[in-house]
């Protein structure tokens, strides 16, 4: 049997002395909190009508679609979902550390492939009809390589800075997150897009090569160019001053808009502009985003690392606990544990635990950093009492008190 020991891991006498608890976290309730018994957190998620609505808006676009042309919006149907499968489960691997609501992740993908599909649509035929008043049959050069990325990326990147606002901003705690969520929105407004595009071919074959240009070269493309913008949100959030902020989200606005803006101006040029712009420019950018994402996600662990010294000072988190909390491959194993030892509930609870200490250390780390406000400092005793809520929840947690076992003295 895996031990976590055999993981690597440091014990955890050795966490506490790398992590000293120089934070402070307030004290849990004193009286017993009953498992089930529902939290006064708030509950971050999107509404059910408005899911709803929006996911009626994509199936009516998508019929639409249809009508002009069955056989190729099936073809770039059945094609886009697959591709755009594969991105979102790239987007979910990155999102295991801290799992974001998934009613948000549902929304941003929605937004993506109606809202901002809707929005963009009525900007471009405006500005269309400015540039060339009364042609409706072209579509001018300057509209596709400047007129749709502007357009496209501000309404994709509107998603973000709703995000921003209310009590959601506290699901970007940091820059994966940033990143999820630009990557879900360009997901979907690729997924639609894609559809519209193949099935606007006049023939089969026709409707397959648009298809291999699109989805094989470029199933990332749009989550790319709106990763420019979620960066933009992500440095504005580390800001205190309003115009700084606005600032960094429009430098990654434009970094989006010239990304985009490069992107379709190739593909005017010619074949060997396209492929030069891709080999050289848009696949080390991808690599690149790939590298941040990772990174951001091990910065992750490390913050929820520092924290645990002082979670086990205030009596949230034990010391055996705070072994596997600071590692996702440690966490899962210890999940693992707890499902063969306890049953699948047991193991869910134990997931639940481990994701509320995630969230109340990036409270923490916000008040660290001196972002913290008369709201933040209420979230955090109600994360603090989340953790206690959750710990009550997982009594499997006792059959990992022996997990990591300590070092042999010799």
């Amino acid at each position: 049997m895996r031990t976590l020991d055999k993981l690597g891991l440091r014990s955890q006498f050795t966490l506490a002395s790398r992590y000293p608890p120089e934070v402070s976290f307030p004290v849990a309730p004193h009286q017993p909190l009953i498992p089930g018994l529902p939290r006064r957190i708030r509950k971050v998620g999107a509404p059910l009508g408005v899911l709803i609505a929006l996911g009626m808006l994509t199936g009516l676009i998508v019929i639409l679609l249809t009508l002009s042309n069955p056989v190729g919006t099936a073809i770039g149907f059945t094609l886009s979902c697959v591709a755009m499968t594969v991105v979102v489960l790239a987007y979910l691997w990155l999102d295991r550390w801290e799992p974001e609501p998934p009613r948000l992740l549902i929304l941003a993908f929605l937004w993506g492939a109606s809202v901002a599909v809707v929005i963009s649509t009525i900007l471009q035929l405006t500005m269309e009809a400015a540039i060339n008043p009364g042609v409706t049959d072209t579509v001018s050069p300057l509209s596709v390589v400047l007129g749709a990325p502007l357009t496209e990326e501000a309404a994709k990147g509107l998603f973000l800075v709703l995000m921003m606002t209310g009590r959601r901003r506290n699901e970007l705690n940091s820059m994966t997150d940033c990143l999820i969520y630009a990557g879900l929105v360009g997901a979907g407004f690729a997924w639609l897009e894609d559809i519209l595009y193949i099935g606007a071919g006049e023939t089969v074959s026709e409707s397959l090569v648009t298809a291999a240009m699109r989805l094989v070269m470029a199933p990332f493309a749009h989550s790319l160019f709106t990763t420019m913008f979620g960066i933009g949100v992500y440095f504005a959030l580390q800001q205190r001053s309003a115009i700084v902020k606005a600032g960094c989200v429009l430098v990654g606005y434009a970094a989006a808009v010239l990304m985009h803006a490069l992107w379709n101006g190739s593909s005017l040029l010619s074949i060997e502009a396209y492929f030069l712009v891709y080999f050289l420019w848009m696949v080390p950018i991808f690599g690149l985003a790939i590298a941040l994402g990772i990174a951001s996600r091990r910065r992750e662990q490390r913050v929820v690392a520092a924290k645990l010294p002082g979670m086990v000072a205030a009596g949230l988190v034990s010391p055996s606990e705070a072994t596997w909390l600071g590692s996702i491959r440690a966490r899962k194993t210890a999940i693992t544990e707890a499902t063969r030892l306890a049953g699948r509930p047991a193991g869910k609870a134990v997931k639940k635990f481990a994701a509320q200490v995630v969230e109340l250390a990036f409270v923490r780390d916000r008040i660290d950093r001196g972002f913290g406000d008369e709201w933040v400092s209420a979230l955090l005793q109600e994360e603090v009492n989340g953790v206690a809520a959750a710990r009550a929840a997982a009594p499997a947690l006792q059959s990992l008190a022996g997990y990591p076992p300590r070092p042999p003295v010799v």
